[in-house]
């Protein structure tokens, strides 16, 4: 359904430390670099990080948070590690979430402005 998707961060190399572990935990890179944003994806860029002077404000019960596919567990593990090493805060350890589904696996954090952020794969 998404091409992609966009968000606003308040300091771009602080994001780039951030998402450029966790996402490349997980087999992302980025793919695009410049003064005002990055872009990750494996082929293309889905998720756009923009420089913005006011970001949404850091509000953990709105329900807005972002999943992004991995290919094992072993990859949410490192996701999870990885961004608690760049500054994230812990959201939820890896694990099974045997009340989404017996075989979902996944990990959660906050990232530095506050976005919550999931990596996920289905064990099979």
């Amino acid at each position: 359904m998404f091409n992609h998707i966009s968000i606003g961060v308040r300091s771009l190399p602080k994001s780039e430390k951030f998402y450029d572990a966790v996402l490349g935990a997980i087999g992302y890179r980025c793919l695009s670099a410049d003064e005002g944003s990055l872009g990750f994806g494996k082929k293309e860029v889905r998720l756009w990080i923009l420089r913005v002077e006011k970001p949404l404000p850091r509000n953990p019960k709105s329900g807005l948070h972002f999943c992004f596919d991995a290919s094992s567990r072993a990859s949410v593990v490192k996701f999870h590690a990885a961004g608690l090493a760049q500054g994230g805060k812990d959201n939820g350890k890896p694990g099974f979430r045997k009340d989404y589904a017996p075989d979902y696996f996944a990990a959660y954090l906050v990232d530095p402005d506050g976005y919550r952020v999931e990596a996920y794969c289905r064990v099979r």
